[in-house]
């Protein structure tokens, strides 16, 4: 098994590498780069807006006097232009800045955002409580609730329970998370009907204040209605998978052994057809849980007016910022890809019957 780590660890670096490869080509070719966003910006406004950070390497001087002040209504003048190509490294050929963007990755050095002052691990520090909070509650909540629902749907094969649960799981898994979202806060957050939750961030203005009983009691209140509609649609393929697995194990031959020895439907369900049937649901944990995690719906989080890993990709790419688009790209890739060679020792965990070593030899 230890061959095996090694050789999936040593193959991260090219993936990753390709990863950034392809991401960076593309974005070569769309229009609009964060100094036509800046043009833009200042032409729109008028004067020269304060708060621009230059690129990783130095910061750009927004300051004017006299004529210059009204720089932004008349077009920036060539000598800006080529500061801010400097300051923001674009005067060097693509194949030298895509580079030094890796060689300062491969030394943790992600830069700073060019528009909001701040560097990118901190800026993603900053966001992270409320992807932590939609990935790993949502998370928990379908495993919670779908296995066991899996499992009697298992049982129940084709029985009405079986049937309207389905109908159920279908239905919900056809409507759109962010239209949910709508809903409960059209029902339950003063939308039309009950003021009963709230609609804005993660904690109350007093949440330093209150005790510590209170202090969890708060923070449930303010997630209630994100998670749930972050969850609705992954309790079908979860449901389904569980039911599924559980129905292919069932109708193997070791159950039918099982159950001629005299063993009860308990008893063969647990302490057989269990382990079997749940390797891929549980092993597939990881995954799922960074797939929410780093998904971040950002109409979920804008609808509940929580600042997220979700909004934060949307607005980087929307204003270029470069820093913040291939620096996240590069940290979540490394963590998906580590996320992967896990999954496979879950399934190792999970049934050590699985060798990776000999099924690749």
């Amino acid at each position: 098994m230890g061959a095996y780590i090694l050789r999936r660890l040593l193959l991260i670096i090219p993936t990753l590498i390709g990863i950034m490869i392809i991401n960076f080509t593309l974005v070569q070719f769309v229009p609009g780069g964060p100094i036509e966003q800046i043009v833009a910006q200042l032409q729109g406004q008028g004067d020269v807006t304060e708060g621009f950070a230059g690129g990783s390497d130095a910061g750009m001087d927004t300051s004017t006097s006299g004529d210059d002040q009204s720089v932004g209504s008349r077009g920036l003048p060539p000598e800006i232009l080529a500061k801010l190509e400097k300051d923001f490294g674009f005067d060097k050929p693509p194949l030298e800045r895509f580079l030094n963007m890796m060689w300062d990755y491969m030394r943790l050095d992600f830069g700073e955002s060019y528009f909001r002052s701040i560097g990118v691990i901190d800026l993603v520090i900053e966001k992270m409580p409320v992807s932590i909070t939609l990935g790993l509650w949502s998370t928990l909540i379908a495993y919670i609730v779908s296995i066991p629902l899996g499992i009697r749907k298992a049982v129940k094969d084709g029985s009405a329970f079986d049937t309207w649960t389905s109908g159920a799981i279908i239905v919900a898994y056809a409507i759109p998370g962010f239209l949910f979202a709508i809903l409960l806060v059209v029902l339950f957050a003063g939308g039309s009907y009950w003021q009963i939750f709230p609609l804005r961030g993660l904690t109350s203005d007093n949440f330093s204040e209150l005790s510590t009983w209170g202090k969890v009691v708060d923070y449930f209140w303010h997630i209630a209605l994100p998670v749930l509609a972050s969850t609705i649609a992954a309790f079908a393929t979860l449901t389904l998978l569980t039911k599924n697995s559980f129905l292919d194990e069932i109708k193997k031959h070791y159950v039918i052994t099982a159950r001629a020895k005299g063993l009860s439907e308990r008893q063969v369900l647990y302490g057989h057809v269990f382990r079997n049937a749940m390797l891929i649901v549980i092993a597939g944990f990881p995954a799922v849980f960074i797939g929410v995690f780093f998904g971040g719906s950002l109409l979920i989080e804008t609808i509940f007016s929580l600042d997220g890993l979700g909004r934060l990709g949307f607005e980087a790419a929307v204003a270029r910022d470069y820093p913040v688009m291939f620096g996240t790209l590069f940290i979540f890739g490394l963590i998906g890809l580590i996320v992967g060679l896990l999954s496979d020792l879950m399934y190792v965990l999970v049934d050590p019957r699985i060798d990776f070593e000999r099924r690749e030899g």
